[in-house]
């Protein structure tokens, strides 16, 4: 099964179980890969995340369901996964624009989210520099936080850590700590589903070898094939295209799957491009 295929299958098994209280793992075990991996290659290729996803076309079967029906409201509401009318109401608002109530009794338009189909996208016009690189086992340092990848959390905080990275000297001293087999700041996701459910840790550090200095903390970066990719133009909005690209274009169109450990931003300075470390085999 190939890259889109696995990832169709588990949308797929999304909409079979839109109604139940399916989990990540049960969604992501459809496309073989973890949950951490699932919704992160998800929300790049859709710019939402699952559960937003799954909300959005709750509200919609349900707007479809008030408008050809007389069920009460109360009664859609629980059948698409709202405790009360009353959150419901808020949902069904903040889609549609119109309480559910109103929308029963106008010809006020609703909004239909369709059901997603994954598709190929190879644009030739858009060259994307890469290289593969053999990086043994290393060491980095740094700091890190904490987040739920749930409902895109960690999307929204992990720029706040960079600001204070860079308001509180961080950034700096971890730039004349490197002395290791990468040149650069390392911006770094790490899977934690293992150990807390829906978790995630992000790090900015820096390879280093050596004792750790106090008030960092450290973590060994295993030994692995790297498909690296330089970012060209302005940030950040180059590299988060960038990202796009290579869960849409790069994976479908190679023979390589993720190797699972964590991916690396590297920001190498000295005004040299930023770039991606995807690991490999």
């Amino acid at each position: 099964m190939n890259w889109i295929e696995s990832l169709q299958k588990a949308i797929q098994y999304i909409e079979e179980h839109l109604l139940e209280n399916v989990t990540m793992e049960q969604i992501s075990a459809q496309a073989h890969i973890s949950p951490f991996h699932f919704q992160r290659t998800f929300a790049l290729l859709t710019d939402v995340t699952v559960f937003e996803y799954i909300r959005r076309r709750r509200l919609t079967l349900a707007a479809h369901e008030l408008l050809q029906s007389d069920h009460k409201i109360i009664d859609l509401a629980h059948k698409y996964g709202f405790d009360t009318p009353e959150s419901f109401s808020k949902a069904f608002r903040r889609q549609h624009g119109i309480a559910p109530s109103e929308a029963r009794k106008s010809s006020t338009s609703i909004k239909s989210y369709n059901r997603l189909v994954i598709q190929v996208s190879l644009k030739g016009a858009e060259p994307m520099n890469y290289k593969i690189v053999e990086q043994d086992e290393f060491t980095l340092v740094g700091i890190k936080q904490a987040f739920s990848y749930v409902d895109g959390e960690n999307l929204r905080e992990i720029p706040k850590i960079w600001q204070e990275a860079y308001s509180s000297g961080t950034e700096d001293r971890l730039v004349e700590l490197n002395n290791g087999a990468i040149q650069g700041l390392l911006g770094v996701c790490v899977d934690q589903t293992e150990i807390e459910d829906k978790q995630m840790e992000y790090w900015i550090g820096t390879a280093y070898e050596g004792e750790v200095p106090e008030g960092l903390a450290s973590i060994t970066i295993p030994a692995s094939k790297w498909s690296v990719f330089e970012v060209q133009g302005p940030m950040p909005e180059s590299i988060q295209s960038l990202w796009k690209q290579i869960v849409s274009e790069w994976f479908p169109s190679n023979p390589y799957e993720h190797a699972g450990i964590p991916e690396l931003e590297v920001y190498p300075g000295h005004h040299q491009p930023p770039q991606i470390w995807i690991p490999i085999k």
